[in-house]
């Protein structure tokens, strides 16, 4: 399959301009190579880890997930700065050498189509997400080219549920957040779009505080028509 090529197409609704996409679980799923990666590191460091745990570090940052991980065990203290950025570097090379494992074929149900159709009617799309392999993933995946900015992880300072990697894709798209919506599989994703005072398309997210304003079980249902119907009647 050939990577997908930016349509410019016809021009948009007004007040919809963009769409915001997180990475993980929403375009494609490597949660279980952030699992396998952070599992290691529990093995090795006699931590406790599983996959229910592993739900806890979705839409965080690689530092941010230690931090968790480290609380759940009541190992806060365990280790100081310098060991904390240590086991970070570690636990990225393991993930970053279980990415080559990603084809096209990782592509989550509906996306690539969704997509498409959204190029299609003019829509300005972006990535923010906390990744900072985002990049690589992206290429891996053959649709890095339909986007017009990915943020930098790297660059943002707060990671969700705080707004700024939100923010900082609206700046680069030259849009406002309130012409945005934002698509996240996550509660602290959910609540950074509702912080940027954009609108939420939530895929199968499990709900703690927040709600997604439209929600989905998964991305084979995404259907851009309805999507932008649904945010134009509710205004």
């Amino acid at each position: 399959m050939e990577p997908m090529i930016p349509d410019s197409g016809k021009e948009s609704s007004q007040m919809i301009r963009a769409f915001i996409f997180d990475l993980d679980g929403v375009l494609t799923d490597t949660a279980e190579y952030h699992y396998q990666a952070w599992k290691q590191i529990a093995d090795e460091h006699g931590l406790f880890f599983d996959r229910s745990a592993n739900e806890q570090l979705k839409g965080v940052s690689r530092r941010r997930s230690l931090e968790i991980i480290l609380e759940a065990n009541q190992a806060g203290q365990r280790f100081n700065e310098q060991e904390k950025e240590q086991i970070i570097g570690i636990k990225n090379k393991i993930y970053q050498n279980l990415l080559k494992n990603i084809t096209v074929r990782d592509i989550l149900p509906g996306i690539e189509g969704f997509l498409r159709e959204a190029r299609t009617r003019g829509l300005l799309l972006a990535v923010a997400s906390a990744s900072r392999n985002a990049d690589t993933v992206l290429t891996r995946l053959g649709i890095k080219p339909v986007f017009d900015y990915i943020a930098d992880a790297g660059k943002i300072a707060r990671t969700k549920p705080d707004p700024e990697v939100f923010l900082d894709c609206c700046r680069n798209l030259g849009v406002q957040p309130q012409s945005c919506i934002g698509f996240e599989d996550s509660q602290a994703g959910i609540e950074a779009i509702r912080s940027a005072q954009m609108r939420s398309v939530g895929i199968h997210v499990n709900v703690t505080s927040l709600a997604p304003d439209l929600p989905y079980q998964g991305t084979e249902e995404l259907d851009v028509q309805q999507v932008l119907a649904y945010f134009e009647e509710s205004v």
